[in-house]
């Protein structure tokens, strides 16, 4: 009984991470401008060590802290992203 509560608990949650995946792959190859349109003024921005952008997006749902970060190419275009934390 316990096993398969976890399990339908971790099917949810890959479910849920999917959909985050998804929604946030459309800008993988889109200008970070279009990225700032539609999620507005990242909370951060830095440039790495590899010479990219880095922009952060900080949210709260339910009180959990969600955290997007992507990164930009010097060429303006997005080129990678992490979520934690996001559902």
């Amino acid at each position: 009984m316990i096993l398969s509560g976890c399990q339908t608990i971790k099917q949810k949650t890959d479910v849920i991470v999917e959909k985050e995946n998804q929604k946030l792959s459309k800008y993988i190859g889109k200008s970070s401008s279009i990225l700032q349109i539609d999620l507005g003024n990242p909370d951060e921005d830095f440039k790495s060590a590899n010479g990219n952008f880095e922009f952060i997006y900080n949210t709260k749902k339910y009180g959990i802290p969600c955290e997007r970060r992507f990164e930009v190419d010097p060429n303006s275009v997005v080129v990678g992203f992490v979520s934690n934390g996001c559902f």
